[in-house]
């Protein structure tokens, strides 16, 4: 119900760890401070914060609440620092940050090309990959008998499967990971944020021109074929597109396979399970993942069109509320008593890992691809595979957004292969 902004009590404030730290201990202290509340990101930007399950999927839902950046007042007052790092993720010029028609017009040509087929047909070539870089692993092993498989095996393959698929020159992908981290990571600097966004778009503007001259059979080629054909967006829009694309189609599976392997590594019973069991066990190991550990911690931001009243709370149109995906994937109200355990033979896997609404992740059916690719492999290939350190040594990424660690360390143990 549409209402007017009335005289409330503050509600509670938190200010948001920009490391990382405690992810899921934020996520029980915002609850705790209720339904929804205020916080205060790196840098003093304040936004909203919906922190049940039930009200944040309600609130991906409603059309009254859109992504266009374009909507937020504090943003139009002056008062969001042009250089505060986190507008890569805001300010974009894709269908991520727009609604309704404009959000239809941008997502068509990506829809028509991106597609779950395409994305199948990836599966021999992520499969290649994989073997490939297994082969390799043991070869990083230090002399302390110790690999880092978050760096020589999780960050590399989605990177290559996303930049193969797009069409990046390999000699560009270690830039285009040094930049897509600036964009996550809470200790970017202003001046960083800012070289970021003039060297992607350098590198995307070359990479239109080599394609336009010498079309390929990647995505890149693909889109601009198909948007060449009927005008749907300007460069910058395709540019920012694929800038979305590469982003989701890797930061999210990193991740994703991160967390997956550190949580069977730490959860015995369940890796038990997945040995002795399918595709489809394992399929249910990494929806669990996605529930219990999602990629994704908190994902700014949506702006509500007129005023709305959630959880009792009004929230004025034109402000910006930040959804903690991460943290209402464990709400006991959604999930039980039992929210906190890992089980992958839970029988409610459903969760918000990737949003939900219209703006719901377009890279999902990539991640989980690249996920029951990479994962099972590992584990069969290094039955003995077990941490290195104990888990609660392990550092997350200092980010509002990722939620995982800068590293995996582990012993590989024989290989059977």
């Amino acid at each position: 119900m549409t209402e007017s902004v009335v005289v409330q009590t503050p509600p509670p404030l938190i200010h948001i760890d920009p490391s990382g730290a405690d992810r899921h201990g934020e996520a029980v202290r915002m609850r705790e401070l209720g339904p929804v509340i205020r916080a205060v990101l790196p840098g003093g930007v304040q936004m909203w914060v919906v922190t049940e399950y039930a009200l944040l999927a309600d609130l991906a839902n409603d059309p009254r609440v859109g992504r266009d950046w374009r909507q937020w007042d504090a943003l139009r007052r002056g008062e969001v620092p042009e250089d505060w790092p986190l507008l890569s993720m805001i300010r974009l010029n894709n269908a991520m940050a727009r609604d309704g028609a404009e959000h239809r017009r941008l997502r068509k040509p990506l829809t028509r090309t991106f597609t779950r087929a395409r994305i199948e047909r990836l599966r021999p070539r992520a499969e290649e990959i994989v073997n490939t870089m297994l082969d390799d692993l043991s070869n990083h092993v230090g002399p302390n008998g110790v690999v880092d498989v978050r760096k020589h095996y999780a960050y590399p393959f989605p990177m290559q499967v996303i930049c193969e698929l797009i069409g990046v020159p390999k000699a560009w992908w270690p830039r285009f990971r040094e930049l897509i981290d600036t964009v996550i990571r809470a200790d970017t600097t202003a001046e960083e944020y800012l070289t970021t966004q003039q060297e992607r778009h350098e590198l995307w503007q070359r990479l239109f021109a080599m394609r336009r001259a010498e079309p390929a059979d990647d995505l890149t080629s693909a889109m601009i074929a198909v948007n060449d054909e009927d005008g749907a967006l300007t460069d910058d829009e395709l540019e920012d597109t694929l800038w979305m694309l590469i982003g989701a189609g890797h930061e999210t599976s990193i991740s994703l396979i991160v967390n997956a392997t550190r949580a069977l590594l730490t959860h015995p019973d369940q890796l038990a399970l997945v040995r002795d069991g399918d595709a489809e066990t394992w399929s249910k190991a990494i929806e669990e993942t996605l529930r219990w550990d999602a990629p994704v911690g908190n994902f700014p931001a949506r702006f509500p069109t007129e005023h709305i009243t959630v959880g009792g709370v009004t929230i004025p149109k034109g402000d910006a509320i930040l959804a903690p995906w991460s943290g209402v994937n464990r709400d006991p109200a959604k999930y039980g008593p039992d929210a906190d355990r890992f089980d992958i033979t839970r029988t409610n896997q459903k969760h918000l890992a990737f949003g939900g609404g219209p703006h719901m992740c377009i890279g999902t059916a990539l991640a989980r691809l690249e996920a029951a690719v990479a994962l099972p492999a590992l584990f069969s290939r290094f039955p003995d595979l077990r941490l290195a350190v104990d888990s609660a040594e392990l550092t997350a990424v200092p980010s509002i957004f990722s939620n995982s660690v800068t590293s995996l360390p582990v012993y590989l143990g024989p290989s059977r292969g």
